[in-house]
Parts: structure tokens; C-alpha cells; sequence
């Protein structure tokens, strides 16, 4: 029963973690990434500290105690030659006190001899702790240094991945339908194209009629027409050599007009040769 439940616990916290992963932001992850691991090169930086100021105080305390363990030698020797010196004078009292001097001078030196080596084997072990501390700082630095720099080009792939999705969205929407009450790309396409084919053919339908033959037959002869009369000037100005009749009828009325746009006082001026030989 209670190994039942456990199970599915598990079970439905490692599909709330699944749930979770897959709608978190990575950017967010990432960041929440590196500063977890700067925090930890934090406190291994704290750490080593601790390590290297231990070494440090250790060798303090080992050169303190080879300080004493020289001044104690020394105050034995100097016991021992002030008890001979009295022995030899006949002072067994004196004697007898440096000689007692000495040998708690000695005493000390022993327990000074041992506290060295101690400290000898202790800085030894201290000295290489602060060496694999800074090594494993410096180390740990290179790695937060290469994670750092590799932020940024996960940043720039997270971009580039957010862009490239955000452009396969809009692609699709020009292909697909958003919704019901949205029309495709194609879709408007094919009905423009539709209105715009008819459009073309009602024009066309309109241009084969009776009528639009009757306009384009009196606008081909207005258009003549509007040619020969400026062959008149043009002859008249003796600006061509003679005149051109494209229609009957039309030299006879363009003379008519000719005359008519003379000037009174200019009737019976002679005309120009081109005029004269023109006639």
C-alpha cells in the first residue's frame, strides 16, 4: 500500500518537473545556471581561503615554536655551564640550582622538540590543502570562464531559434487558415484572380459590339480628316510640296476653309510659288 503511493508520488512529481522544464523559459534556466555556479565558485573561493589562512597560521605557530625550541637550547647550555662553573668553585648550592635549572630548561626543550615536529608534519599537510585549494580555484575559474562565454552563445542560439520559429509561424499563416472566420492567402488570391477574369472578359465583351465599331469607325475619320487639314497648312505655310486628298471632297473643303481664314486686306495678295504651283 504505502510502496503504492510512493510510486505514484514519484510519479506525479517527475511529470510536474517534466511540465514545468517544458514551459519554463531557457533563458531564465540559464541564467539560474550560471549563477548557481558562480555562487559555488564562491564558496570554494571561501573555502580555499579558509584552507590557505590555516596554512598560514600554521606556519606561523611552527616558526614560533623553532624560535623557542632555540632559546631553550640555549638557556640549557647556559644552565649546564653555570652548574659546572659552581661545582667547580665549590658552590654545590649553586651547583645544585642551576643544575635543577637545567634540567626544566631540558624538559621544555623536549616538549618544544615535539610540538616542532608536529607543526612540521601539520604544515606539511596544511601547505599541500592550500595548493590543491588554489589549483582547484583556478580551475574552477577557467570552467566559469568557458560557462560564461558559452552563455552567450547559447543567448544568441535562443534568439536565432526564437526568430526562426516566430518565421515558420508566419509562413504557415500564409498557407494555412488561422481560423474559421479567417480567409487564406489563397484563398483571397483565387477570388481576386476570379473578379479580375471577369472584369477582363466583360471588357471584352463590350469592345465586339455595334456601337464601339461605329465610334472606332468615326474616330478613324476624324482622324483623317484632322491629317488632311494639316496638309492644307502645312502647304499653305509652304512648309510641304503639295497636298494630300485621303478623302474625295477634302481638298475642295479644305480650300473653302483656307479662304475663309484669310484675312480681308490679304485676298488679293499673290500666293506663295509653292501655293501657285501647287494649283
Amino acid at each position: 500500500m504505502f510502496a503504492s503511493l510512493r510510486r505514484r508520488l514519484k510519479y506525479w512529481l517527475a511529470r510536474s518537473d517534466q511540465r514545468f522544464n517544458d514551459r519554463a523559459d531557457p533563458k531564465v534556466q540559464l541564467e539560474q545556471a550560471i549563477a548557481e555556479s558562480q555562487d559555488q565558485h564562491r564558496r570554494l573561493k571561501e573555502q580555499a581561503a579558509n584552507v590557505i589562512a590555516n596554512q598560514k597560521l600554521t606556519e606561523m605557530q611552527l616558526n614560533r615554536a623553532m624560535n623557542d625550541l632555540e632559546s631553550i637550547n640555549g638557556k640549557v647550555r647556559q644552565a649546564a655551564l653555570m652548574a659546572d662553573d659552581a661545582a667547580k668553585r665549590g658552590d654545590a648550592a649553586k651547583a645544585a640550582d642551576y643544575t635543577r635549572a637545567a634540567e626544566s630548561f631540558a624538559s621544555q626543550l623536549v616538549s618544544t622538540e615535539k610540538q616542532v615536529e608536529s607543526l612540521k608534519t601539520l604544515h606539511l599537510q596544511s601547505t599541500q590543502a592550500a595548493d590543491q585549494a588554489k589549483a582547484a580555484v583556478a580551475q574552477n575559474s577557467t570552467s566559469l570562464q568557458q560557462k560564461l562565454a558559452e552563455r552567450q552563445k547559447l543567448l544568441s542560439q535562443l534568439d536565432q531559434a526564437k526568430m526562426q520559429e516566430q518565421m515558420n509561424t508566419a509562413m504557415a499563416t500564409l498557407s494555412e487558415a488561422v481560423g474559421q472566420d479567417v480567409p487564406t492567402l489563397n484563398e483571397v488570391r483565387a477570388k481576386i484572380e476570379t473578379r479580375y477574369a471577369k472584369a477582363l472578359g466583360s471588357a471584352e465583351l463590350q469592345g465586339q459590339t455595334v456601337e464601339n465599331r461605329m465610334q472606332e469607325i468615326e474616330m478613324a475619320m476624324n482622324d483623317t480628316e484632322a491629317q488632311v487639314r494639316l496638309d492644307q497648312i502645312k502647304v499653305q505655310l509652304g512648309l510641304q510640296a503639295g497636298p494630300s486628298a485621303a478623302l474625295p471632297g477634302a481638298s475642295a473643303a479644305g480650300d473653302a476653309a483656307a479662304g475663309a481664314d484669310k484675312p480681308a486686306d490679304a485676298a488679293g495678295s499673290p500666293e506663295p510659288e509653292g501655293s501657285a504651283s501647287a494649283g
